[in-house]
């Protein structure tokens, strides 16, 4: 299977997943695309195969992932501070892949009910999902 772990900004959560990812999952492909060349390169530096950056790049990864892993943002127009297209937004939305995001209260996009949660936990909660769904279970 394919994971595509999408991130902008600096890329420091995409990192810390594509590390956990390729930690956990060695076996499975992995690739990153970075909304701009600072998350791109820092999630290469997390352990990633193949790595982009752009619009592009997000629309064409999103057409053969399996599995699309990264903050709530991706999904939404204009987050992580405008670098998230709403044509990047769309592809990830509308990708047959299963998508597992993680609830990150940024971006002026709050998600209830994850309040005081650390982040160590949301990740090791994205990779129970990821296993779930390379297993059949989810």
């Amino acid at each position: 299977m394919t994971i595509l772990v999408i991130d902008g900004q600096g890329g420091k959560l995409g990192r810390q997943l594509v590390k956990a990812i390729s930690e956990r999952f060695p076996q499975e492909e992995l690739v990153a695309v970075g909304t701009n060349s600072a998350a791109t390169a820092n999630l290469l530096k997390g352990g990633a195969q193949r790595g982009a950056t752009g619009e592009n790049a997000v629309l064409v990864a999103c057409r053969r992932a399996d599995i699309i892993v990264g903050p709530v943002g991706i999904v939404v127009a204009d987050s992580l501070m405008g670098e998230v297209t709403p044509a990047m937004a769309a592809a990830v939305g509308q990708s047959q892949a299963v998508r597992i995001l993680v609830p990150i209260n940024r971006c002026e996009t709050l998600i209830a009910g994850v309040s005081g949660v650390p982040a160590s936990r949301l990740l090791e909660d994205a990779m129970d999902k990821i296993q779930g769904v390379l297993e059949g279970t989810l």
